[in-house]
């Protein structure tokens, strides 16, 4: 049995690059997979190992008084949901663009999910969604107000939007937790009174609170793609994208001058072996369809050791 770990924490790290191998070189022991980003604003990841390792892991973070408030989302899954590591140090543990926001500092109020749940429905509140299009498209709560953005760096050009439910309790959300911290932050410091997060993000929603009224399905950024979260209500909300007809079914498009990344139903699928439309289904340099719309890259070369300081090809 294997699980999948979600998580951040917003927390000052003072030697993001030492961190890093240090983790790095403990995940390989652990033989975890998967990819984590270590900022000096703090550490994100989603990883894949044994329910052992799982545990390990998770007990050495939490020992690190740095992670106290960490909290793990967990999923049993039957084996590794990535194929590689990858531990990097960036500037960010999201990539926004609002590097000056601290929300270890000052963040909208965090809402368990059954509070979240209590609330979401009240005249005086606003749901808002805070991830990207090809996301929310998928699955998102009912009347969600969506922000139309294809990253979530472009989330505070899109803030004016909001203007009109100021005088409302503005109930923000992303799929962990992370891209709300950030949201909500910003949204505090443009002069919103009544700010508050889902702590924990639609995963946690989805196991504590059963899902209701998520319609469709949660994309997630692994090899599964996209999970059920709605165990109270389900429907989907996403269409094919050549026969618009209900699906879920998530591909990469053949062509890879194109490679859009969008709902294709089986049947389409076959019909236009894995092509997003009759053009790209002609394109002359279109990878071959086995059924499942996914390409990984391959790389012959890759060790899970690239990247430590000590490594040499």
């Amino acid at each position: 049995m294997y699980q999948v770990l979600l998580y951040y924490c917003y927390t000052p790290l003072e030697n993001p690059e030492q961190f890093r191998e240090e983790h790095h070189r403990f995940c390989l022991e652990l033989d975890l997979r998967g990819r984590i980003i270590v900022a000096a604003e703090g550490l994100n990841g989603t990883v894949s190992g044994t329910v052992e390792s799982c545990a390990r892991y998770m007990a050495a973070v939490k020992a690190d008084r740095r992670f106290a408030a960490l909290e793990f989302k967990i999923d049993d899954v039957p084996a590794h949901t990535f194929q590689k590591l990858h531990v990097r140090v960036k500037p960010e543990i999201v990539h926004s663009s609002l590097r000056h926001v601290r929300p270890h500092e000052k963040t909208g109020q965090h809402l368990s999910p059954e509070e979240f749940k209590a609330l979401k429905d009240r005249d005086d509140v606003v749901v808002v969604d805070v991830r990207s299009d090809y996301e929310y498209n998928l699955g998102r709560f009912k009347n969600a107000v969506t922000l139309d953005i294809e990253n979530f760096r472009d989330f505070p050009e899109r803030v004016e939007l909001l203007k009109e439910f100021k005088d409302k309790k503005i109930l923000t959300y992303c799929t962990g937790g992370v891209k709300c911290e950030k949201a909500s932050a910003f949204l505090l410091e443009q002069g919103f009174e009544n700010v508050y997060q889902l702590h924990g993000g639609i995963i946690k929603y989805g196991i504590e609170a059963g899902g209701e009224d998520f319609d469709g399905q949660c994309y997630v950024f692994d090899n599964r793609v996209a999970v059920d979260v709605n165990r109270v209500n389900p429907t989907v909300i996403s269409r094919c994208q050549h026969c618009q007809g209900p699906s879920n079914r998530l591909v990469n498009c053949a062509n890879p001058h194109c490679n859009a990344h969008l709902p294709l139903c089986e049947a389409c699928g076959e019909q236009l072996q894995g092509a997003c439309s009759e053009a790209c289904a002609a394109h002359p340099d279109k990878r071959p369809y086995d059924g499942t719309g996914a390409y990984p890259k391959v790389s012959n070369h890759y060790n899970p050791a690239q990247g430590l300081a000590s490594y040499k090809a």
